[in-house]
């Protein structure tokens, strides 16, 4: 990644595509796309998408509201829809291994579930999904609370980064040994991609933020106004954090909700060794007449489960290869305890409602952002206490994260890296509930 083409994409806003509100019945179609990533006048970069744009349509629902969603496979590959961090019903999870056979081209799958929590999420291909996600076949899936905080706008902002040759087209080195085997496929270019091009001073809006990467990291600074940290993976805090100086960090597939009030523009910066670099500027354009005045307050709570602390199973988890990693049992570039890949048998099986406390240890050098199906569950703090309620967690190098996870929602659910590289060289494996 070069400082020069960091500062030159952040030039121009880039907009998300028009939202799709959830109807009796939605359709998507994946198939080929051209996307404008590069500044203006550059080359533009074909890819795939849904619905003729990547990202593909913000879907929005209503907490508690069924939706109906065909999907026509025009990809020319097989694929899948996962819809991330949704508890779903098992059979519409969008994992081929495991819940359904991947959707032949030129066919068409129906999916169709509940969405019983508000919150930021977000839909992707799961097949291959190191290559179709890098290839732009994903978008945002947000259900609103029935009875949404007050702010002036909501808008989605979409993080995402890409490996493009000095012609806008992806370089076509998805799969190779040195991204499986480091820290992922790394793109030379990133945007925030938003769903709302302007702002007024004074507005309060609220802004979804989704790390849509296949591997990135994004340490994020915003500016341009005073604001609170009011969710994760769409569960909302009890308490509002303050938005402070220090980077927002999002692990790839991780949301947050911010609710800030508005005094310039609101710009994304990404920070790296060398510096910060623009991701894209919400512009401002007039003053609101009325500003909200009143404290940011929590979000309306969430369904969750209360996990049985003293009575959990304790189960360890540990994360084994990769470059720079120690030998391990399994057979790929990455392993959880010894075992690389999708195996007959789950690596554990839980009775419904059984709390288990999962020590998740990185024995290796790079990241890993674990992601559970079907769940979430919470991050243990320091001192023991019950922290963020999330469905994917980041744990760092040579380190340790316990979650606390009450495995409520019956069937086969995956348990994987999210470094979707790691994931198809071995970091992944599944759970079943009975």
């Amino acid at each position: 990644m070069n400082r020069r083409q960091f500062l030159a994409t952040s030039a121009a806003t880039l907009l998300l595509p028009p939202i799709a509100r959830a109807r009796p019945a939605l359709r998507l179609q994946a198939g080929p796309v051209i996307a404008h990533i590069l500044p203006e006048g550059d080359a533009l970069t074909p890819l795939l998408g849904f619905n003729g744009s990547s990202p593909g349509p913000e879907i929005r629902a209503r907490q508690g509201d069924r939706l109906s969603i065909s999907f026509k496979n025009g990809s020319g590959l097989r694929s899948t829809i996962h819809w991330h961090g949704i508890h779903i019903d098992n059979a519409m999870d969008g994992v081929p291994e495991l819940t359904q056979a991947p959707v032949e081209p030129g066919d068409t799958f129906g999916y169709a579930f509940a969405v019983p929590d508000a919150g930021t999420y977000w839909y992707h291909a799961h097949h291959r999904s190191w290559e179709q996600v890098a290839r732009g076949l994903y978008g945002p899936l947000i259900v609103e609370e029935r009875k949404p905080p007050r702010v002036d706008r909501d808008i989605t902002v979409v993080l995402d980064d890409w490996s493009l040759a000095p012609n806008g087209e992806l370089h076509d080195s998805f799969g190779n040994r040195h991204d499986f085997s480091h820290a992922g496929r790394m793109g030379n270019v990133a945007r925030a991609l938003f769903s709302g091009e302007t702002l007024r001073q004074g507005d309060r809006v609220r802004l979804r933020l989704i790390n849509a990467a296949t591997a990135r990291m994004f340490p994020v600074k915003i500016a341009g106004g005073s604001g609170k940290v009011v969710a994760h993976d769409g569960m909302p805090l009890a308490e509002p954090a303050p938005l402070g100086a220090t980077p927002l960090m999002l692990a790839p597939a991780q949301r947050t909700d911010i609710v800030l009030d508005v005094t310039g523009p609101v710009s994304f910066a990404l920070y790296t060794a060398q510096g910060y670099h623009g991701l894209g500027t919400i512009a401002v354009q007039g003053s609101n007449p009325a500003p909200i005045q009143t404290p940011i307050a929590p979000l309306p709570p969430a369904r969750v489960q209360t996990p049985d602390s003293d009575g959990a199973t304790h189960l360890d988890l540990v994360m084994q290869g990769g470059a720079m990693g120690g030998r391990h049992g399994g057979s790929d570039f990455w392993a959880f305890n010894d075992r690389s890949g999708i195996h007959d048998a789950p690596w554990r099986r839980f009775a419904r409602g059984e709390t288990a406390r999962i020590a998740l240890h990185n024995d290796t050098s790079f990241p890993h952002g674990i992601h559970l199906h079907g769940h979430h569950f919470h991050e243990i703090r320091e001192d023991g206490a019950l922290g963020h309620y999330r469905d994917t967690t980041l744990v760092d190098p040579h380190g340790t994260r316990d979650i606390l996870c009450v495995f409520d929602n019956p069937g086969r659910w995956l348990l994987h890296c999210h470094t979707l590289g790691h994931q198809a060289s071995g970091m992944k494996t599944w759970v079943e509930v009975a």
